[in-house]
């Protein structure tokens, strides 16, 4: 685990088509079985668009173009002090190419209507990214 009194920072990438948003289902960590949008930490010396370029190929297979920032904040684990604490900056993208498959530690990648994405297991966080894409 990092430094307990720093958070990890996460990225993700919110890729929509046709009303429909890209998710997968996370096989590891602290969101296991949760339904959120591909992404993962930063790397040191990675930019934070690399970062998101890079998750989204190995949770996904699919190469993507990165664009503007869609929604930041907090995921902050129970416990006090806390088990877990990242900052996440989720980016829009827009697939390029590659094959859709699951891959890292995504047990599922899916093609989710966007009105029915809040049905699904999700964390906190995807509760408020779906708030900003008025879902």
């Amino acid at each position: 685990m990092t430094d307990p009194g720093a958070p990890t920072l996460g990225v993700g990438a919110v890729i929509v088509e046709h009303d429909r948003l890209l998710l997968v289902r996370r096989g590891s960590g602290a969101l296991v079985g949760q339904w959120a949008v591909p992404g993962g930490h930063q790397r040191f010396g990675e930019t934070m668009r690399e970062a998101v370029a890079r998750e989204v190929r190995e949770e996904t297979g699919l190469e993507v173009e990165v664009g503007e920032v869609v929604w930041a904040g907090d995921a902050i684990g129970p416990g006090d002090p806390p088990a877990w604490h990242f900052t996440l900056v989720d980016f829009e993208a827009r697939r390029t190419g590659g094959e859709l498959m699951a891959g890292d530690d995504a047990t599922e990648v899916r093609w989710v209507d966007l009105s029915e994405a809040i049905a699904l297991p999700l964390p906190d966080s995807m509760h408020y990214l779906l708030g900003v894409l008025r879902v």
